[in-house]
């Protein structure tokens, strides 16, 4: 999906006068007879390549371009469609969004780079060469306009990837925009809190926005990478996604009543057959950790007094290792916890003796092949897992 867009010579038509120009998260034109309105600039690359093929199917200026989120592949183009003349539309907590983000760009960028960069490609094609900031503020209660005769509501659904997430409704057409409101997968776990850093996302905000989506009714939805069309298709996915996800936090929420720990919740909690998402992107028991900790915060009292102060377990590794009577005592436990088909029993020890010598050749490759291992029974089901163990094992070459 990221690079689809690559080998793209003509946009895609979506219907009702709505052209698609794929990339790391799809732009939108949806032409009118009085200008056009631009959903998505997508990145700095994308939008220098998609600009050329929009001006293919319309020669009328860019009336508004609505950005959906705060990531920079919705605004990481703007500047090359930006016009004295038209205006950019964005939610009130985008600018503040944007602050933050570019305050810990270091770390937001390693983050993604760590998982995405043999994705995505070079930082210098996603993100902007100039600030081009939005014209036009919308608050929580939305905004809409009518240009061409044609309709366009801008509804905030906090739920999505960021707090200032916003769907475009076309009405008339009854075609929703909803950029990352799902992430990039219609019919998945959402991701409430990601490997490469993010902000933690609310459950609860994530099933109030899907529900605002689905009492719209719409009966085709474009997302940041796929075209969704059905009326009763759509409520029923959607229904499922609300379900499914409210199911996972008020189970979340008894297991913590019940004095149970994270990570037996993370084991135990499982959805009904009729309640099933898939897990390409998001994660079952990923999301019931961020519910858990949307509660609690980073304290987890399983861990125990360790877990107020800042001196690591990876302190006593040296001693644990002397007392294992060395790291190849240790990583000849691990192989044996890989021939037993328990790859994290595995990881576990070999973490602390990794710790306590990094270069040992015997314990880099036992961690090689307990990864190996934890990577088949994963199934590779989850982009997010198998790109971070692949990043693991990237490291022991180095």
């Amino acid at each position: 999906m990221i690079r689809s867009g690559q080998g793209q010579t003509d946009v895609i038509e979506r219907g009702n006068g709505i052209w698609e120009s794929r990339g790391v998260g799809n732009s939108y034109l949806v032409t009118t007879g009085e200008g056009d309105v631009l959903i998505n600039a997508g990145t700095l690359a994308d939008a220098e390549r998609g600009k050329k093929l929009f001006a293919r199917v319309s020669t009328l200026p860019i009336h508004s371009i609505i950005l959906t989120q705060s990531h920079a592949n919705q605004y990481g183009g703007l500047e090359v469609y930006k016009t004295a003349d038209n205006t950019v539309i964005a939610h009130r907590l985008y600018n503040e969004e944007r602050d933050y983000n570019d305050a810990l760009f270091p770390h937001y960028s390693r983050g993604s780079r760590r998982i995405f960069g043999g994705i995505t490609g070079n930082t210098d094609s996603l993100i902007p060469t100039r600030e081009v900031r939005p014209d036009l503020i919308v608050g929580d209660e939305g905004h809409a306009f009518t240009l061409g005769g044609r309709r366009f509501e801008i509804h905030w659904t906090p739920g999505g990837e960021t707090r200032s997430a916003v769907i475009v409704w076309l009405p008339q057409e009854r075609v929703a925009i909803v950029g990352n409101l799902f992430g990039p997968l219609f019919g998945n776990h959402p991701n409430l809190n990601t490997l490469r850093g993010d902000k933690p996302r609310s459950a609860l905000q994530f099933v109030a926005s899907v529900k605002k989506l689905r009492a719209l009714g719409p009966e085709q939805i474009l997302t940041g990478h796929e075209d969704i069309r059905g009326a009763q298709h759509i409520r029923e996915t959607i229904s499922r996604i609300i379900e499914s996800v409210q199911w996972v936090h008020d189970r979340t929420i008894e297991g913590m009543n019940e004095g149970k720990d994270i990570r037996t919740l993370m084991r135990d909690i499982r959805t009904p057959e009729h309640l099933m998402l898939t897990e390409e992107y998001g994660k079952l028991a990923w999301n019931v950790r961020a519910i858990y900790h949307e509660y609690t915060g980073w304290f987890d009292p399983a861990r125990g007094t360790t877990e107020l102060y800042g001196v690591p377990p990876s302190a006593v590794a040296p001693t644990i290792a002397e007392l294992a009577g060395g790291v190849d005592s240790l990583a000849r436990a691990a192989r044996d916890f890989v021939k037993k088909a328990r790859p994290l029993e595995a990881i576990h020890l070999l973490d602390i003796a990794v710790a306590a010598e990094p270069q040992s050749s015997l314990v880099r490759e036992v961690k090689r092949e307990a990864l190996v291992l934890l990577d088949q029974q994963s199934g590779g089901n989850n982009l997010w897992e198998r790109r971070w163990i692949a990043t693991e094992l990237a490291d022991l070459k180095d």
